[in-house]
C-alpha cells in the first residue's frame, strides 16, 4: 500500500541519512595519522576523561528519576552541560561503541553484530583516542571502552588508538563464576545477585579494579608534560547484576548505584590531584535498557528506553566556574547515606543529539581542529565524522543565564537502527549475525515522534532496499511517551495529526 505524501517525505529523509552507495572497498593503509597542528603542551591543553557506562538508560537522579540514588553522577551533572535527549545509533554494545568512537554510523562501519573489525570490513577510520594520540596526547583505556573481541581486533584497537596497552580488570574472567550464595548456603550462578566480595575470586569486582587503575594513571599523569585522554569503561549495570552485598537493593537500580560509587571515587581523585581545572569530563553510555517496557528486559530495539542515553560534559570554566584553591567540585558522596542532598543539574539542552557527535565535540572542546564532515560515500576517507558538532551549546559565557537552553527542537533529529533476521521472532532475532540479517529497522526520532521503517537488507552488499518496506512504526511521544501505541497503519494514506511536521 502506498505511503502518504508526508510519509514519503520522511522516508526520503531516512534514505538520505542512512543509505549511501556501497561498493567494494579495500582496507585503508594503516598510516601513522593525521596531525593537524602542533602537539599541545601541558600549559595550554585540556585533558579529557571520558566515562562510558554499559547499558545505562537515563535512570539517574539528574534525569528526573527519583527512584535512583546516583548522587555522584548528579553532582557531575550539576557542573556540566547535560543533554536531555541524546540517542545511540544502535542498541547493542559493539556496534554502538565502534560507531561513536569513530564518529560513523553503523551503515558506514558495517558492524551490526560483534564479528568484524571495521578497519578490515569497511575502512581505516580514525577513532577519537587515535586522533588525540596523533595530536600529542597520552591516550589510555581502562575497562570496557571498545567491546572486546573481533570488533576491536582482539586488541581494543591497539596500537592505533592507545599510547599504552589497554587495561582490563583481572576479575572480568569470573563473570559467570558461581558467586551468588543461595538459601542453601551454596554458591550459584545467577544474573541477579548481591555478593559477598569475599566469595568472589580475587576478592574484588571489575569496576572496583578499573576505578583503582584509573586513579593510578591519573596520579602518574599529574606530573606528565603531555596532556592525557583517559577513557574509563564501567561494566555495570550490564548483566549479571552483581554488586557488593551491603548494597541490598536488587538488580538494575542497585547496580546503577554501585556504579555511581565508582564514578564518585574517580571524580574525587580528579579533585584531590588538582586536575579538575584542566580536565574535560564527558559521561555517557553505549545504549539504554528496557526494564519491562514492551515486555522486554533487554536492549535490542529502536525504542527510546534502549536508544536514549545520558550525555553530559564538564568543561572547566565554561560549564561551571573554576574551583578556587582548596575547593572541591567532586567530593565523594555515599549513595546510601540516610541523608543525601538532591542536586539540580546544570545547564540542560532539550534538542535531540546523537552519540556520533562525541568525536567533533570532544576535539573542539579540547581546542583541536575538528575533523570535517564525511562525504558520501566515505569508506576511502580515514579522518572525517558523520555526527554534528555540539559546540554551539557551549558558547554562552554568562554562567548565571537561564539553566535551560532551547534551540529549534523541530530541526533536531536523531537516527537509530536495528537489524533482524526475519519479519517474525525467531531464536536469533535479538542478535543476528551479519550473514543472517534480512531486515533493517531505520528509525527517526524528532521532538514530536519516533518513526521507523523496516526494510529489506542484503548482508552481502550491505545494502538496504527502501522500496521494499516490510513494516512501520509511528509513535507520538507527547501523548504516548512509552511508545506503546503504533499509529503507523492509522496514518498511512490519510490525514496526519497537525503535530506531524517532518
Amino acid at each position: 500500500m502506498p505511503l502518504s505524501d508526508r510519509g514519503l517525505v520522511l522516508l526520503g529523509l531516512v534514505l538520505g541519512s542512512f543509505c549511501t552507495p556501497l561498493g567494494s572497498v579495500a582496507p585503508g593503509n594503516y598510516s601513522k595519522g593525521h596531525l593537524t597542528e602542533a602537539a599541545p603542551s601541558r600549559a595550554d591543553a585540556l585533558n579529557v576523561l571520558l566515562i562510558i557506562v554499559d547499558d545505562l538508560r537515563t535512570s539517574l537522579g539528574c534525569y528526573g528519576d527519583k527512584l535512583i540514588r546516583s548522587p555522584n553522577i548528579d553532582q557531575l551533572a550539576s557542573h556540566s552541560l547535560l543533554f536531555q535527549n541524546a540517542f545511540a545509533q544502535q542498541a547493542v554494545c559493539a556496534p554502538s561503541r565502534v560507531s561513536f568512537l569513530t564518529g560513523r554510523r553503523p551503515d558506514t562501519t558495517r558492524l551490526y553484530d560483534f564479528n568484524s573489525y571495521w578497519r578490515v570490513q569497511a575502512g581505516n577510520f580514525s577513532t577519537i583516542p587515535q586522533y588525540f594520540k596523533e595530536n600529542g596526547y597520552v591516550t589510555m583505556s581502562v575497562g570496557k571502552v571498545f567491546h572486546p573481541g573481533i570488533s576491536s581486533n582482539h586488541s581494543d584497537d591497539s596500537p592505533y588508538s592507545w599510547s599504552v596497552l589497554p587495561y582490563h580488570p583481572s576479575s572480568e574472567k569470573y563473570e559467570n563464576t558461581k558467586t551468588c550464595r543461595g538459601p542453601d548456603g551454596e554458591l550459584h550462578a545467577n544474573l541477579i545477585c548481591p555478593v559477598d566480595v569475599a566469595d568472589v575470586p580475587e576478592g574484588t569486582l571489575p569496576d572496583k579494579q578499573s576505578t583503582k587503575k584509573a586513579i593510578q594513571l591519573l596520579e602518574k599523569m599529574k606530573t606528565s608534560t603531555s596532556p592525557f585522554f583517559l577513557a574509563v569503561g564501567y561494566h555495570k549495570p550490564h548483566i549479571p547484576f552483581r554488586y557488593p552485598k551491603k548494597k541490598i537493593r536488587q538488580s538494575y537500580f542497585a547496580s546503577v548505584s554501585y556504579m555511581d560509587t565508582q564514578v564518585g571515587h574517580l571524580l574525587n581523585a580528579l579533585d584531590d590531584l588538582q586536575l579538575t581545572n584542566s580536565t574535560i569530563v564527558a559521561f555517557t553510555s553505549d545504549h539504554g535498557w528496557a526494564l519491562g517496557e514492551h515486555g522486554e528486559w533487554a536492549k535490542y530495539s529502536n525504542f527510546d528506553v534502549t536508544t536514549r542515553v545520558p550525555l553530559m560534559f564538564y568543561v572547566p570554566g565554561r560549564t561551571a566556574p573554576l574551583p578556587e584553591a582548596g575547593e572541591k567540585l567532586f567530593r565523594y558522596i555515599d549513595p546510601f547515606d540516610s541523608i543525601s542532598e538532591l542536586m539540580e543539574p546544570g545547564r540542560q539542552v532539550k534538542d535531540l543529539v546523537e552519540l556520533v557527535s562525541l568525536f567533533p565535540t570532544l576535539t573542539g572542546l579540547a581546542g583541536l581542529h575538528v575533523p570535517p564532515h564525511c562525504p558520501r560515500p566515505s569508506f576511502h576517507v580515514d579522518l572525517c565524522r558523520e555526527g554534528q558538532s555540539l559546540l554551539k551549546y557551549f558558547q554562552l559565557h554568562d554562567l548565571e543565564e537561564d539553566l535551560t537552553l532551547r534551540g529549534n527542537p523541530r530541526e533536531s533529529i536523531a537516527y537509530s537502527q536495528y537489524p533482524r533476521p526475519a519479519d517474525y521472532p525467531q531464536w536469533n532475532s535479538d542478535k543476528p549475525n551479519l550473514k543472517d540479517i534480512r531486515v533493517m529497522g531505520y528509525s527517526i526520532r524528532t521532538i514530536d515522534y519516533r518513526y521507523t521503517v523496516w526494510v529489506s537488507f542484503n548482508p552481502h552488499e550491505f545494502l538496504a532496499n527502501f522500496s521494499d518496506v516490510h513494516a512501520g512504526e509511528l509513535y507520538f511521544v507527547d501523548s504516548d511517551p512509552l511508545q506503546d501505541h503504533n499509529m503507523y497503519n492509522d496514518t498511512r494514506g490519510g490525514d496526519l495529526p497537525k503535530s506531524w511536521t517532518p
